[in-house]
């Protein structure tokens, strides 16, 4: 059950589309439980409707109450669930002792309603209140208003931090939480993040922006003093002979091209990092590699060919994750720098690993491909 409610409280975010809880254990005058997220006051809140015979009785939750709730409603009352998000799909089955069966699918779920009629987005940067690297992004003005054509950016800032607010249960809050960011660029997201944690939420932070331009890194470290953000450096150096730590617990790398993604990925595993978030770009490897008549007609067009490479890699690596004990998701994000849609590759460490090889294997073979990541792995350490 504690894996269950885990799972859950990675999804109760306003990407939730909805949770229904059936099948009751005996005959009962609460027949069904169903729970959307709603919007009141500009707060996010999970609405429980309980259909109890012909009434249908609603109550507001915040993230843990709610929670606690929907265990005692599958101890209790009922044995099934199904939560979907936009980007997952997930069936829990829970047995007289509490023990829950879950299946996952990852795929994309049109979102059903909007939370409430009249609201506007909520943002976890809000405006009114200046940030400083924000001001000097030139994203707001001093006083704090979000300047008109920098609204993009600010969104997309705000997006990323929605990632990260997903994976917080998995960031210990009794000790230092260490965060490698590699190819760090200008490093706005970068400040983002420590602005976050360190400022908004409180953690205990140390965060190393890595990149190989040392004005880059000269600059960065500039506005790191400017804004007293003690517990956060750059250093110049590239992902794959980086190494001054022994540990991290989470790693980002958003601008690592081609496979300098799968050295990241690497070093992140093998530093037992709890949370990956990666956003590949540039991916050539398979597109030199692959061969299959089968998929000649798609091949055959450069775009495509181009666009079903860089899918299948990413594919590959997320079974690779998940293989050596990531849950993984792909999820949809615009780069600050680039305005295209990328994917980014989420992975939560669960220690669980799947059983997946022979499908691996088969796709790779399929394709016919030898992905660098596998090849990092081949050590026996890994896989």
């Amino acid at each position: 059950m504690e894996h269950l409610k885990s799972v859950i409280r990675e999804e109760l975010n306003q990407n939730l589309n909805q949770i229904i809880i059936s099948n009751q254990r005996k005959k009962d005058e609460v027949k069904k439980v169903k729970i959307r997220p709603v919007f009141m006051k500009d707060k996010l809140y999970f609405q429980a409707s309980v259909t109890v015979g012909k009434k249908e009785i609603h109550t507001n939750y915040e993230k843990e109450p709610l929670i606690e709730k929907i265990e005692e409603w599958l101890k209790d009352s009922f044995k099934q669930l199904e939560l979907t998000s936009e980007t997952r799909t997930i069936h829990a089955l829970v047995s007289k002792k509490g023990k829950a069966t879950i299946k996952i699918k990852n795929e994309y779920n049109e979102k059903k309603q909007s939370l409430s009629h009249n609201r506007t987005k909520e943002y976890i940067i809000k405006s009114g209140t200046p940030v400083e690297f924000l001001v000097d992004l030139g994203v707001m003005t001093k006083e704090g208003k979000i300047v008109h054509a920098k609204y993009d950016k600010f969104k997309q800032i705000n997006r990323f931090l929605e990632f990260i607010e997903d994976i917080l249960p998995n960031l210990p809050k009794d000790r230092e939480v260490s965060i490698i960011d590699f190819g760090c660029g200008k490093s706005y997201l970068t400040f983002a993040m420590y602005y976050y944690l360190a400022i908004m939420k409180g953690y205990d932070i140390r965060i190393i922006g890595l990149d190989l331009k040392e004005d880059v890194i000269a600059y960065c470290n500039q506005l790191r003093d400017r804004y007293g953000y003690e517990k956060l450096e750059f250093l110049q150096g590239d992902i794959e002979s980086f190494e001054k730590v022994s540990h991290v617990d989470m790693v980002v790398t958003l601008h690592a091209c081609d496979t300098a993604t799968d050295f990241a990925i690497d070093k992140a595993v093998r530093w037992g990092a709890s949370v990956i978030l990666s956003v590949p770009c540039c991916q050539h490897e398979l597109n030199g590699q692959m061969h299959n008549e089968i998929l000649e007609p798609i091949m055959q067009y450069g775009l495509l060919r181009e666009r079903f490479c860089a899918l299948a890699t990413d594919g590959l690596r997320a079974q690779l994750l998940e293989m050596v004990g990531y849950r993984t998701q792909i999820l949809e994000f615009i780069d600050i720098e680039h305005t295209p849609k990328n994917l980014l590759i989420r992975a939560v460490k669960t220690g669980k690993r799947a059983n997946n090889r022979e499908e691996y294997e088969r796709l790779r073979a399929f394709l016919g491909v030898e992905p660098t990541l596998e090849g990092l792995w081949k050590d026996g350490i890994m896989l």
